[in-house]
């Protein structure tokens, strides 16, 4: 009995969002795809319309599964500045079987760039976890866990920002200890 399309699709949209943050989206070709989701090139190309539309429902993946995260973590009980440091922390201690660096700010470097569409997908996931951190922020700043003269907005920006550079240095060869460094010297910031 065939699986059904809808799970064969979703194996591979996840096998190939693996693909393109491992090796990027230009260096994944066509043949990495089919290693990765097991599935053969014309079976690729019927149930996705191309390359680039495999790419755009992997990376859509990827931000709906890292965002869902990061709400559930901004909505919860934790002190705004435990918040913070869970969020830098999962970047200077990811997860062992991910591939190091983060598929958004892979695709920011570039993409970003030279592809308006695929831009603007990154510029509304980014405006997304900027509204989230800074709400989260805002909260703490008014239950007095943050000082009144910090500005939430700069914060948020700040700590995205952070985040993004210990993905950088981290699919760089930064040891852990370096990681540490930057994300210690983040939550002086609070």
């Amino acid at each position: 009995m065939a699986r059904p399309r809808k799970f064969e699709e979703d194996r591979a949209v996840e096998a190939a969002m693996r693909a393109f943050w491992e090796a990027g989206y230009e260096a994944t070709s066509t043949q990495d795809l089919c290693a990765a989701t097991g599935l053969g090139r014309s079976s690729i190309y019927n149930t996705f319309a191309s390359k680039r539309d495999l790419f755009r429902k992997a990376l859509r993946r990827y931000m709906d599964e890292r965002n869902a995260v990061l709400a559930e973590l901004m909505d919860g009980d934790l002190p705004a500045k435990e918040k913070v440091r869970t969020v830098l922390w999962w970047a200077v201690e990811p997860e062992p079987d991910d591939p190091i660096g983060c598929l958004v700010v892979n695709s920011t470097i570039e993409l970003a760039p030279r592809d308006p569409e695929i831009a603007e997908l990154l510029r509304r996931d980014n405006d997304l976890r900027l509204r989230l951190m800074r709400s989260a922020i805002e909260a703490g700043r008014a239950r007095g866990e943050i000082g009144a003269d910090k500005d939430p907005s700069s914060l948020a920006r700040f700590v995205v920002a952070t985040v993004s550079g210990l993905r950088v240095m981290g699919r760089g060869g930064a040891d852990r200890a370096a990681l540490e460094s930057v994300a210690r010297t983040a939550l002086d910031a609070f």
